[in-house]
Order: C-alpha cells, then sequence, then structure tokens
C-alpha cells in the first residue's frame, strides 16, 4: 500500500515522497529576479517530494503582482539557476508554476519594474470587482484589454517560451497555473470570458485556450515534464463558473489524453466534484483538499493511503515548517507562520523559521 511517504513517478518526475510543497506567491524577488533568499528557501524545502514554485509571469504583461519573479529573460533565467541547483544538491526535484495573472494586475506594477505601464489582458474587456495591491497599496482592478485573437496565439508562445527556460534554468518540469482566477481560469469562467469567437461561450471553446497552452507547453519540453494546476467553481478572482460541472470532466479527459506528468487540484470550489475528476485522469493525480483546519494538515496524509489521491499538497505549513515532511512523519506539532510577514520584505519570516531541531537547515 502506498502512503505519503512512499516514491512516486509522476511521468518523468521521480518524487522522493508524495508530500508536495504547493505554490505560494511570497513576493521576494528583487524587481523581477531570483534573489539569495530565494535559493535558500527553496532549498530549505527540498525534503518535499515536490517543490511547486511561486507562480512565475511567462511575459513581462503576465505580472500581477509587485516583486514576483519572471521566465522570460536571461538574466531571470540565470537567476533561477541558483535556486534550482540548491535543491538538487539537497536531493529535492522542483518545477516553476507559470503563472499569466490576466486581468489581475495594473498598470503601476509593470511600470515600477521598467516594463512600462502595461494595462492589464484577459477574455474579455470585463473588470474584476475588488482591489489588487500594487507597489503603492491596493488600488481597484483595472478594466482589461481584450486579447486579440493574435495575442491569444503570442500569448500561448509565451508560456512555451517560459517553459523552454524554465527548463534552461534547471528546473524538473513546469506547472501550468490553470487555477485560482488567473488567465487560464478566466477563460474557463462565465463571467470574465464575454467572446462569442472560438474562444468563448460554450465549454469546449472556453476550454480551448487551457487546452491550447498545455499543447504548446508539453510540445516545448515534453508532456512528462509538465503538470497543470485546476480550481474548478473556487470563485477566486471574480471568476463565476456556471456550468463546471460540465466543463471539468470534459477538460480533464482531454487533458489525459496529452500523457502529462500530473493534474494538481484545488477542491475548495466543488469537493463533490473531486472524485469524478480522479476518474477522469489516468495520470498522478495530486490533490489540495477543502479543508483549512490546522488539525486537518496531518489528516491529509490518510488520502494517499486511501487511494483518493497519489500525493497531497500543503501551503501554509510549508512556510513555517522547512522540515516538514519530517514534522509530519513524526507526529510532531506545527509550527504557525507569522502570516504578517507572508509578502514581500526581507528573510524574516521567510528564511528563518527554524526546524523542529531548533536549527536552520540552510543558512
Amino acid at each position: 500500500m502506498s502512503t505519503a511517504f512512499t516514491p512516486l513517478t509522476a511521468g518523468g518526475l521521480q518524487l522522493r515522497n508524495r508530500i508536495v510543497m504547493a505554490p505560494m506567491t511570497r513576493s521576494r524577488a528583487d524587481g523581477t529576479l531570483p534573489t539569495a533568499d530565494m535559493t535558500t528557501y527553496y532549498t530549505q524545502r527540498a525534503s518535499a517530494g515536490l517543490i511547486v514554485t511561486e507562480g512565475v509571469q511567462p511575459s513581462a504583461i503576465g505580472q500581477g503582482y509587485p516583486f514576483t519573479p519572471g521566465l522570460h529573460s536571461a538574466e531571470q533565467v540565470d537567476g533561477w539557476r541558483a535556486v534550482t541547483d540548491g535543491v538538487h544538491a539537497a536531493g529535492g526535484t522542483i518545477v516553476a508554476q507559470l503563472m499569466h495573472t490576466g486581468r489581475i494586475g495594473h498598470p503601476s506594477t509593470t511600470k515600477a519594474v521598467g516594463n512600462g505601464a502595461l494595462n492589464p489582458v484577459g477574455p474579455s474587456s470585463v473588470r474584476a470587482a475588488g482591489q489588487v495591491f500594487t507597489p503603492s497599496g491596493p488600488q481597484e482592478h483595472v478594466v482589461p484589454d481584450e486579447l486579440t485573437e493574435e495575442q491569444i496565439v503570442a500569448t500561448i508562445a509565451d508560456f512555451a517560451r517560459a517553459a523552454r527556460n524554465a527548463v534552461a534554468a534547471g528546473f524538473d518540469g513546469v506547472e501550468i497555473h490553470g487555477a485560482n482566477g488567473y488567465l487560464l481560469h478566466q477563460f474557463l469562467s462565465t463571467n470574465a470570458n464575454r467572446r462569442t469567437d472560438d474562444w468563448g461561450g460554450s465549454p469546449e471553446n472556453r476550454m480551448r485556450f487551457t487546452v491550447e497552452v498545455t499543447k504548446a507547453v508539453a510540445a516545448a519540453i515534453g508532456a512528462d515534464r509538465t503538470g497543470i494546476r485546476l480550481s474548478p467553481a473556487n470563485g477566486l478572482g471574480d471568476t463565476v463558473e456556471d456550468d463546471h460541472r460540465t466543463l471539468y470532466p470534459r477538460l480533464v479527459t482531454e487533458l489525459d489524453g496529452f500523457g502529462l506528468a500530473y493534474l494538481h487540484l484545488v477542491e475548495a470550489g466543488d469537493p463533490s466534484l473531486t472524485p469524478v475528476l480522479r476518474g477522469a485522469w489516468s495520470g498522478a493525480f495530486i490533490l489540495n483538499p477543502a479543508d483549512t483546519a490546522r488539525s486537518g494538515w496531518a489528516d491529509r496524509l490518510g488520502l494517499v493511503a486511501d487511494g483518493d489521491a497519489d500525493a497531497v499538497s500543503f501551503a501554509r505549513p510549508f512556510i513555517a515548517n522547512p522540515d516538514l515532511v519530517s514534522r509530519l512523519a513524526a507526529g510532531a506539532e506545527l509550527a504557525e507562520p507569522d502570516l504578517g510577514l507572508a509578502y514581500g520584505g526581507d528573510h524574516r519570516g521567510y528564511t528563518d523559521y527554524p526546524t523542529l531541531a531548533g536549527e536552520l537547515p540552510v543558512l
């Protein structure tokens, strides 16, 4: 019987255990460049079976937040090599999550890093409700520019180029971010996507962008090094999916035909759909369960033993527990993160959390 502590082969990825570090924006980049603190942070957590990085923008227009890194320049590729070298030296496996935030962004954010005041883009010119964090603090979302057909094709190419850059930077693969209200999820939604062409309307048309991005990335670096993250009906980014119970089984069935390394499912929107999608997927299935109570972290491991998932991902526990795998194996108490230090800043609240033994794993 498999447990969360037994190895897993996910396509071309060899995971030494089934405890996955979920992607988390931490806003520690130098502009858009990886830093030495980022190398320390990820290397400290290399005991995870798989590390999925914070969202990495595949293009300048894909940046939604300050101090987030990219994979669309030679400098960025060089910076990421130190991160991947550190994780690999510690025996870990790491993939880059490619995240285009679409309409979730602000011109002041891209201007601050020297890329000009780029207006966010989306499937349609529909402003997201609420605010986004910018270099000058929270601001209202702006109305995005609707992507033209030519721009859609160029954006797909940006994802493929970023995937090749990830491999050049030493990553073991990439995870395509199709979740949490960002660009791919916006195309899947019924409120952000109001197109009447072949990229909108029916479930098949709204799926098309996600399918084409996945196809392009898989062709660029190999399907066995490509994963995808989905979050049916979780509502983030002001997304609405009126037909998610129809769309997602169709989408997952189509993506399954590509032979991807894994599907990473965030089930917070509709947990009852999880068994359906699990049944439609023949590859490695990573689950980020809906439970959020701290008392449920260790219980999450039972999903692997019960066969509900091949691996489980953890986000917040990895912030304060760089040795999370060891703590879970020992049944030890988990430290609580200081969420006031979660975003931005220096090493405090980032690389200064000790192991259970009271030591910093990497200095």
